[in-house]
């Protein structure tokens, strides 16, 4: 599985034709303890870049974008219950959703690990 990032902050895990969408570890720190999160509902087209999800903290809501295009096929469903799964697991089990991909192509645009840690280590 190839994780991808976003300048927003957002990764992609993508295994064959799905991603599984999140925030980074970074992300989840900024916003602090997070206390609910809004998920699209499954079968919604996004496309990259459109807000896909809301986090809602301590400290503020923030839109989630989708880092790719894609329709959406699955949402995290332990969430629901337990949205502080964003702050403890954010880039594992803190997944917000699962997108079927449009066009792959457009990972290529997207930073790997090494390229978004640096990028991190520069804001």
């Amino acid at each position: 599985m190839t994780v991808y990032y976003t300048k927003e902050h957002e990764w992609i895990a993508v295994d064959g034709a799905i991603g599984t969408v999140g925030i980074s570890h970074f992300a989840q720190g900024q916003l602090g303890d997070i206390t609910f999160v809004e998920l699209p509902a499954v079968g919604k087209a996004l496309k990259a870049g459109e807000a896909a999800a809301v986090v809602d903290s301590v400290k503020a809501a923030s839109d989630v974008y989708a880092p790719v295009t894609g329709t959406v096929s699955d949402v995290n469903p332990a969430l629901e219950g337990e949205p502080e799964l964003v702050n403890t697991d954010a880039e594992s089990g803190g997944w917000l959703l699962r997108l079927t991909l449009s066009d792959p192509g457009e990972l290529d645009g997207l930073m790997d690990r090494a390229a978004y840690d640096a990028y991190v280590a520069e804001l």
